[in-house]
């Protein structure tokens, strides 16, 4: 990966990015984003642009790669959505602050097992359950009223998280050398 390319590349990408809102500010009201708002949108493009860079450029099984990107764009889905609109409710809450350790999990799982295909599947799958805890937990702890568009919206996330599970299972070359060794 050449750094002062990626770089470049991932900085305009994000420029160009958050030209729509500011040019959408320009023509409607709907649109009043802060210069807070730019730079955490930025940082967050920027940071999701790299990570996305340095996956592909990494060796190894596509589908490995497809897998490891696939998790990163939930995560910025996720992450987007819920800083936009928030997860459940409107605004800061119990519910929508753990929609920000979900992601928190998938990466904390991927360093433990050292972002090997295997054990980033399981990282998935226990991402994909909190994803679907968070409705349970809102409604039990917060006592937040959880609307049914909103738990649809858990499940959505949760399903992108077991695609990603599915995907770096099926580049898990450790199974298939396994099942060699028995036969």
């Amino acid at each position: 990966m050449n750094l002062t390319k990626s770089l470049t590349r991932v900085s305009l990408i994000t420029g160009a990015l958050l030209l729509v809102p500011l040019l959408a500010m320009q023509f409607t009201a709907e649109v009043n984003w802060s210069p807070f708002d730019f730079v955490v949108m930025g940082a967050l493009l920027f940071s999701v642009g790299m990570a996305l860079e340095l996956v592909a450029s990494q060796r190894g099984p596509v589908v490995y790669r497809l897998a490891a990107a696939g998790a990163i764009l939930t995560t910025l889905l996720l992450v987007w959505s819920n800083l936009a609109v928030g997860f459940i409710g409107s605004g800061p809450n119990a519910a929508n602050l753990l929609c920000g350790a979900v992601p928190l999990l998938a990466l904390g799982g991927a360093f433990m097992v050292r972002f090997q295909a295997h054990g980033m599947a399981y990282a998935m799958v226990a991402a994909a359950l909190l994803q679907l805890l968070v409705p349970v937990l809102a409604l039990l702890v917060s006592h937040l009223e959880v609307k049914p568009q909103e738990w649809g919206i858990s499940v959505v996330f949760a399903a992108f998280w077991l695609g990603s599970a599915w995907l770096f299972q099926r580049a898990d070359t450790s199974n298939g050398a396994l099942k060699q060794r028995l036969a």
